[in-house]
């Protein structure tokens, strides 16, 4: 030991104590949290403010990114050259930030994973954001710190007008704590935060309405929102993220385009996963998949076999894949130096706080430059009246320093004011010159009393931070890309979507979409009645209901099944769009179909859910009535709504108050009608009662119409052949039964005249006079007709033929339809919305005179 030495034993224990806690403190605090003023860690700070002592602006000429690296490690960051450069890549990637701050040259990676190019090849710049975050830094708005060695200052904090930890969220793991904060729109977050400094007290769920959700750079659809509020209320919570998929039909095959993928998941990597799962026999359906993604966007391919349902495999590989993922909030972040849990309002006035000081110490070094300007000024303008007594003195002086001392004592001037004087150039001396002065005086005089007023008003400080972030709002702000799906466990979300009017038309061949009604209302008259949409071939628009978003849509298959949704989960499409085919909306099995659709009001409300009934009639006559109560739970796999015998297929469903009639007919050509009273409610396992008696073992029911006003509505009914015929259900001149009225069960009365000239009853269809009628025959060809020009007749006879048949042809099926859009416009004009509670099922081609039928 060398001399002066000496040995101080200490406990192991201790000194790793005290060593491991001075480390995970570094940790905590300069390293891996970020800071709640300005949402940057330190190294991300160094790189902005490295690139501002550089100069490189988002106006100049980009620069080597080894250059900007070395500046920051050589003055500010005493670590590795990776750390630094995979702190200013990330920067720079669309995927990663939401509001980039660097703008990159060269080659910065991809979402696939692939590393970015060496420093030495790439080259880097400030984005114009950036330099809105070290906005008047150089007006000591912000405290500076020594550097690692002493040398040089670097800023604790930028005195940034973008709210930065909102925007951009941050994640990082530091030592024994982590945080992981979500993006967000910079519009949302700029309107909750004026919001806030309109209003302390506002609770969180008022700012929910400004800053609605996280708002992710990769898009996608935030699903459900309870995990969203959760986050927004305590800082903590689960957002669950899912790619933005499509299904569309590429070269005659059905396939699932998908076009975004949640935050944070490498494309690549996902892809390979799926891929691996489909040759397991995990995920079956799926044939091919491509990615092609380019320089126009991300899509990716999902090409399925050809007896695959889209909806069930789009289902799968959100529940397999990293298609859809969660995102697990914890805002952490530096508030005074520690480390605190954070909520949305917390968040807002840590942010707000900060800009109050920057303003406030801005304005401070503003005032103090102005004042010494001023005090400059009164120098100079008092020479400027004694020119000539200056200037002599000056001459007079053997140096500067005699004629500032002489120029004091003649002016009682200060030693700043003499130097200025003494410094003065000749051109000064000039008439313009001294009225400059003047003016400029006078000037400053009013920005020290507007900058006195600032300090002494709290209200204009708020007033300047609000414009500002208005300013940045105008710059920066932008449409979300997360789309919210608020269905997405949690309905108590509708005050979040407008309750508007919107039409929902479904085509013959399923395919359904909903429009807002303001699209029919707005169109020119006129034109040559082109069809409100495009369908497949051979396909038209069946059913049009009026609604609004917060109601209900039931559908009933074949099997009996029950499927629900909400209005506005249907796919929005415009008048000309043919939709998104209903088997990929609802989880209904392969060899399904959906039969009947109703539309109802709010299925919360007791009221209504207890006085409203659905009627059920199947192929094999049974009839069932249960009460609309039963179906407001239904899950998402579909519930029971009546129990289906072997042999036998759910045929129709309608809405009723309990009060209508009810008429069922059969391919044999009878027809029954009774009282809906007749058919007591039943629950949802049980198979009906008998509503008509089949004449043999070939027979069948062939439909069902709702009667709500006998003398006004008309019946059609269609054989195969054919041969149709329009009768009244009761006579409108004497108000006598056409269809008496029997208990339900029976054998029915001759609604046609069937012969084989005529062939069996196809369809049977509640019609008037402004409905259309499209007749489809088993060789594809389809007939529109008028209904207007089908006269009345009576019930026993034979009607006349609707259309010729070739050869063996027959009718396949027969269905009313929506008019050109001109007529349907002028339906809507005439209808508010669809109330469930007075008619029927739905509101058909005509909306005026038929609710009832569809």
């Amino acid at each position: 030991m060398a001399e002066g030495e000496k040995l101080i034993p200490i406990n192991i224990e201790d000194e790793m104590k005290s060593a491991y806690i001075d480390y995970s403190m570094s940790v905590i605090v300069s390293r891996a949290l970020p800071d709640v003023r300005d949402g940057l860690k330190p190294v991300h700070r160094r790189v902005l403010f490295g690139m501002h002592e550089l100069g490189v602006r988002s106006n100049t000429a980009h620069k080597k990114s080894a250059r900007i690296v070395g500046e920051v490690l050589g003055k500010y960051h005493p670590h590795g050259d990776t750390s630094v450069y995979d702190a200013m890549v990330r920067m720079a990637q669309e995927w990663s930030l939401r509001y980039m701050l660097v703008d990159g040259q060269g080659n910065f990676g991809s979402i696939d994973g692939d590393s970015p190019a060496a420093m030495r090849y790439t080259e880097a710049r400030m984005r114009k954001i950036s330099e809105d975050m070290l906005a008047d830094i150089d007006k000591e708005t912000v405290d500076h710190k020594l550097n690692f060695d002493d040398t040089l200052h670097e800023p604790t904090v930028l005195p940034t007008r973008i709210p930065g930890l909102l925007v951009n969220g941050a994640s990082g793991i530091a030592v024994g704590m982590a945080t992981n904060m979500p993006p967000h729109n910079l519009t949302e977050v700029v309107d909750g935060t004026i919001a806030y400094i309109e209003n302390n007290d506002i609770e969180i769920d008022e700012l929910i309405k400004h800053v609605k959700a996280p708002d992710f750079p990769t898009g996608g659809t935030i699903y459900g929102y309870d995990g969203v509020k959760e986050a927004f209320h305590t800082g903590r919570g689960r957002i669950i993220l899912r790619g933005k998929a499509n299904i569309e039909e590429v070269q005659g095959r059905e396939c699932i385009i998908v076009t975004e993928i949640p935050y944070q998941i490498n494309k690549a990597e996902m892809i390979k996963k799926t891929a691996d799962l489909v040759n397991e026999k995990k995920l079956e359906g799926i044939s091919t998949i491509r990615d092609e993604s380019d320089r126009n966007g991300m899509r990716i391919v999902y090409v399925l076999k050809r007896d695959a349902v889209p909806n069930i495999i789009l289902n799968k590989l959100y529940k397999y894949t990293a298609l859809q993922s969660s995102f697990s909030v914890n805002n952490i972040a530096l508030v005074n130096g520690r480390p605190q849990l954070l909520n949305l309002k917390e968040l807002i006035h840590y942010f707000v706080e900060h800009r109050h000081e920057v303003v406030v110490r801005r304005t401070t070094y503003e005032l103090r430059k102005a004042e010494e300007r001023a005090h400059i000024l009164e120098g100079l303008i008092i020479a400027s009246d004694n020119i000539d007594e200056v200037i002599a003195i000056i001459r007079a002086s053997s140096n500067a320093d005699e004629a500032r001392a002489s120029l004091i004592a003649r002016f009682e001037l200060s030693e700043i004011q003499a130097k200025a004087i003494v410094e003065m150039r000749l051109r000064q001396l000039t008439g313009l010159e001294q009225d400059k002065l003047r003016s400029e005086y006078e000037e400053l005089m009013k920005t020290i009393e507007d900058l006195k007023d600032i300090l002494d008003k709290k209200e204009r400080r708020m007033d300047i931070i609000k414009e500002e972030l208005q300013v940045v709002k105008e710059k920066y702000g932008d449409e979300r890309r997360s789309i919210i799906e608020y269905a997405g466990g949690d309905l108590s979300i509708e005050d979040m979507i407008p309750d508007e009017q919107v039409v929902i038309t479904i085509s013959h061949a399923g395919y359904i979409k909903r429009t807002s009604l303001t699209e029919y209302k707005t169109q020119n008259r006129g034109g040559v009645g082109q069809k409100a949409s495009t369908t497949r071939n051979e396909d038209f628009l069946e059913h049009l209901f009026v609604g609004t978003n917060h109601q209900y849509m039931l559908f009933f298959t074949q099997k009996g099944k029950c499927f629900w949704m909400r209005v506005y989960e249907i796919p929005e499409g415009s008048k000309t769009s043919k939709g998104r085919a209903i088997q990929n909306l609802i989880n209904i099995e392969q060899d399904d179909k959906v039969k009947a659709f109703i539309c109802t009001q709010d299925l919360k409300d007791e009221d209504y859910i207890n006085s409203h009934y659905v009627i059920m009639a199947t192929k094999q006559g049974q009839v069932k009535k249960t009460l609309l109560e039963q179906y407001s739970r239904p899950r998402t796999n579909g519930i029971n709504a009546i129990t289906i015998k072997e042999d036998d297929e759910l045929l129709e469903a309608k809405l009723t108050t309990g009060e209508s009639q009810v008429m069922l007919a059969l391919r044999s050509g009878k027809a029954v009608r009774f009282e809906e009273a007749k058919t007591r409610p039943m629950g949802r396992s049980a198979s009906g009662v008998r509503g008509i008696t089949l004449a043999n073992d070939q027979d069948e029911v062939i439909g069902m119409v709702t009667i709500n006003n006998p003398q006004e509505e008309t019946v059609l009914v269609v054989s195969e052949n054919g041969y149709g015929k329009r009768t009244f259900i009761d006579d409108p001149e004497d108000g006598e039964p056409v269809y008496r009225i029997t208990n339900r069960g029976g054998k029915g009365v001759k609604t046609i005249s069937i012969t084989e000239k005529t062939g069996k009853l196809v369809a049977i269809k509640s019609v008037t006079d402004t409905d259309d009628l499209m007749i489809i025959n088993k060789s594809g060809i389809a007939i529109r007709l008028e209904i207007s020009n089908l006269r009345t007749m009576g019930r026993a006879t034979q009607g006349v033929k609707l259309i010729n048949l070739k050869g063996n042809d027959s009718i396949a099926a027969v269905a009313k339809v929506m008019r050109e859009e001109e007529d349907i416009e002028d339906d809507i004009e005439g209808v508010d919305t669809i109330d469930a509670s007075e008619d029927g099922t739905a509101i058909d081609t005509n909306l005026e005179d038929n609710p009832d039928d569809n």
